[in-house]
């Protein structure tokens, strides 16, 4: 199969948007950006098309997808209950980057739901992506556009890396703006609670709806349980190198990372490290990759990915990084450290 990449930087043309809709109208798989990464569109309701996208990314068909719409309303059809939080937090954060989920309808087939009673669904604050939901019919399934266990693509050259000659086109909007995933809430019974966390933490979703519980598996190592939600169960944003994330006091961190640093290097070894603007002069060897300043989370979370697929081309064989517990989205960006890390933590 030969991949299509269409440059839409310069924003929506009509045209590609149509072809796009048409591919996915016809079963076909589609790369889009979002404002969190980009993501691997199929059309939510066909079984076929979800389970492609399983195929395309290597992903356990247990993995539940989560449906792209681009209207409040067009939930009338996939959720078999509305209630009311799920009104008040779309009035506060959709478009955006929060996905609820649902007990779903008939509508919705199991291969899109990873075999749950349950749907997860968003609607996306990105100009592209809501002309593509429409132009496709509404209804969107969309995982992160790479290969599974890989760190979520936030750019088009991510996602061809990955997927090139697996899906038939990439929309090539540029750099995405967040760079973490959607945060997950459960609406679907009890009290509303947080699966995933993302640029919308549990403070802003309380601002809104009142009591909210974080689920356990947040921060945990959480092999053995049943995915409700995209990255509960399985490894994710790893990259191919062991990663180890050091905590402590900052001189004590900087201190124990070149110490190990010069241990890997005198062993032969490539070492990798992630570093913030304020500490990346204080390393005294290796690569020094800086994510970002402590006094701009978007930052941090719009570089982590990257530099951890930037690690994976220059196949270093170790990777230490600090740990980046900021204000807002400092349990979002330490939940996919963690993950890509495999809850490798050191402290000092």
């Amino acid at each position: 199969m030969k991949t299509i990449t269409a440059n839409i930087k310069e924003g929506i043309d009509q045209e590609i948007i149509t072809e796009a809709g048409s591919i996915l109208k016809d079963g076909g798989l589609v790369a889009f950006p979002t404002e969190t990464v980009y993501g691997l569109g199929g059309n939510a309701l066909d079984e076929q098309a979800a389970e492609k996208i399983y195929a395309a990314k290597g992903r356990p068909s247990d993995n539940p997808l989560i449906v792209h719409i681009a209207e409040f309303e067009a939930l009338n059809k996939i959720a078999a209950e509305i209630p009311e939080e799920a009104k008040m937090l779309a009035d506060a954060f959709w478009p955006g980057p929060l996905t609820m989920i649902f007990q779903k309808t008939d509508l919705v087939p199991m291969g899109t739901t990873g075999g749950l009673n349950t749907v997860a669904v968003r609607m996306p604050d990105h100009p592209v992506a809501l002309a593509l939901i429409r132009a496709a019919g509404g209804y969107i399934a969309a995982p992160s556009a790479n290969t599974s266990g890989r760190p979520s693509p936030t750019c088009a050259a991510h996602v061809q890396e990955d997927l090139d000659g697996r899906i038939e086109m990439i929309l090539d909007g540029g750099p995405v703006g967040i760079g973490l995933e959607s945060t997950i809430v459960d609406l679907s019974e009890g009290v509303p609670t947080i699966l995933r966390p993302g640029y919308i933490n549990q403070q802003m979703l309380e601002e809104v709806i009142g009591k909210t519980e974080i689920d356990r598996a947040i921060l945990s190592d959480d092999s053995g349980i049943k995915p409700k939600a995209p990255g509960m169960k399985y490894r994710h944003y790893a990259p191919k190198a062991s990663l180890t994330i050091v905590e402590g006091e900052q001189e004590k961190v900087t201190a124990k990372i070149n110490e190990l640093l010069k241990k890997g290097e005198a062993a032969g070894e490539k070492i990798g490290v992630i570093a913030s603007t304020e500490t990346a002069a204080d390393y005294l060897g290796g690569i020094v990759r800086t994510i970002g300043s402590r006094s701009d989370e978007l930052s941090i979370s719009r570089h982590l990915f990257g530099i951890l697929r930037d690690f994976d081309t220059l196949q270093v064989d170790r990777i230490y990084s600090e740990s980046f517990e900021t204000p807002q989205m400092g349990q979002a960006i330490m939940n996919r450290l963690m993950k890509a890390a495999g809850h490798q933590v050191m402290e000092v």
